[in-house]
């Protein structure tokens, strides 16, 4: 399969980690979960993410993770790594393992206490230089998580500079604005497209479609729904994409919830028969009874709408 390039468009979803209940990596989840996230559409996967539980994991368990995870999915759809770390060393030591295990391209968020954009440029730079040519790399710009921001004359200037910069994973909140810029910026005209994908959740995903957007990369637990609007927006069906993604909104809102989110994301996953435990790696939340009653009430409502739009128009079936 080829590296990942800017080409990439569609959904690329953010995988969770499953954990045991007594927190071990549960790589049998792991095997349920690929085939899980490639039955409803899929056309990529991005593990080791921050909602993947990254930072928890040891350097011989994220290798060891994304050696598994490549080889279940044995070449189906692209799988970028991330690989974001506070070491240099750690980062292009991962950075290298994942690609000679098979994986498409990394993804990395600049290191928590760059303040300028200069900082940034000469960070990314020293990695660039580092990695070599040949591994395709994601920048994540996700300020909310890193503390970072990044402007966007400094992102294209590192267009410009480093040819293996072939996506950007847009996280700004709220962004709007800047990934239209970052899209206008690199459009094949002004200089060579890339690739942008966006995440938040999919909290904002039509509008960050309209703004120019070539797909998600992100964990919604229900990722047909991510698919499907994609689907309808590329094929000019704006409106429609719209309501199928009203349907579900309670539920984007819902799992979005800062602290929380996480649990709930893999809640919804484990009820789906996607992995067999909820478990969140200490540090990590556990839903009480109050937040599953919640959580169920918000599921149905959901199921009771899907029907109702499928009784309306066969189309609209997850």
């Amino acid at each position: 399969m080829k590296k990942l390039d800017e080409s990439a468009r569609d959904v690329f979803i953010i995988a969770v980690t499953p954990f045991t209940d007594n927190g071990e990596i549960d790589y049998a989840s792991v095997d349920r979960m690929v085939e899980f996230y490639l039955e409803r559409g899929v056309v990529g996967m991005t593990i080791l993410g921050m909602m993947g539980e990254a930072q928890k994991l040891s350097d011989t368990e994220s290798a060891a993770f994304a050696k598994y995870f490549i080889e279940r999915v044995a070449g189906r759809v692209p799988v970028v790594v991330g690989v974001s770390h506070a070491g240099t060393d750690n980062l292009v030591r991962l950075s290298k393992t994942a690609m000679d295990a098979g994986a498409n391209g990394v993804m990395i968020a600049p290191a928590a206490g760059l303040k300028t954009d200069i900082q940034l440029r000469d960070y990314f730079a020293a990695l660039f230089k580092r990695l070599g040519p040949d591994i395709p790399v994601c920048f994540q710009d996700y300020p909310l998580g890193t503390g970072v921001n990044i402007s966007v004359p400094a992102f294209l200037q590192m267009v410009d500079e480093h040819p293996s910069l072939v996506m950007f994973k847009h996280e700004d909140w709220p962004g709007l604005r800047k990934l239209q810029q970052v899209r206008r910026g690199c459009d094949g005209t002004a200089r060579r497209r890339i690739s942008i994908l966006t995440g938040n959740g999919g909290l904002y995903l039509p509008q960050e479609l309209h703004r120019g957007a070539d797909g998600a990369m992100t964990g919604f637990a229900y990722p047909e729904m991510l698919v499907q609007v994609c689907e309808m927006f590329f094929a000019g069906r704006a409106d429609e994409a719209e309501d199928m993604f009203d349907s579900y909104l309670p539920l984007v809102r819902h799992e979005q919830q800062i602290g929380v989110g996480l649990a709930i994301r893999k809640e919804i996953l484990r009820r789906r028969g996607a992995i067999a435990s909820a478990a969140v790696r200490a540090p990590g939340p556990r839903l009480d009874r109050d937040d599953i009653v919640e959580l169920e009430a918000l599921m149905q409502r959901l199921e009771r709408k899907l029907a109702a739009a499928t009784k309306r128009s066969p189309g609209m079936a997850a």
